[in-house]
């Protein structure tokens, strides 16, 4: 096979792709792409943003996106039409945990960690306003009401 690339999803899946770049038994390399829909609170802010794009073309090369958390699907969406514009030999999507109950775009994954209910999580890559993204765990933030 030839070599693997994982693309992490910045900056949420930073600890989850070290990790699971640890235990592939395949020849890989990592690159990253961010994306924003989130400002500073609970809510999605519009329109996904590409903040930072990849170093190394994916043309021809098998690509696995690593993302921390599917929420609405929306983001995942515009990164898989984004990444598949540029005619990867594959493109597979693994994602540490799912809402399924908030999923209004597809949003087929080929590898799952788990599902997890309508919380705000925290902790392992996942943050709120950028804070405890660096907690050991994942834990559920409980959130004032109108955050």
């Amino acid at each position: 096979m030839d070599e693997l690339l994982l693309v992490g999803v910045l900056r949420g899946a930073f600890i989850f792709l070290a990790d699971l770049s640890r235990r592939l038994t395949v020849p890989c390399s990592v690159d990253f792409i961010a994306l924003s829909r989130y400002e500073h609170g609970a809510e999605p802010a519009g329109d996904v943003r590409l903040i930072m794009d990849l170093r190394v073309p994916i043309a021809g090369r098998h690509v696995l996106l690593v993302e921390d958390i599917v929420d609405s699907g929306v983001t995942l969406d515009y990164v898989m039409r984004t990444l598949r514009a540029r005619g990867p030999a594959s493109l597979k999507i693994c994602a540490l945990t799912r809402k399924p109950d908030r999923l209004s775009a597809d949003a087929q994954l080929d590898y799952l960690g788990f599902d997890i209910p309508d919380r705000w999580v925290v902790g392992y890559g996942l943050d709120y306003g950028n804070r405890w993204r660096t907690l050991p765990y994942i834990g559920v933030l409980e959130l004032p009401a109108g955050s």
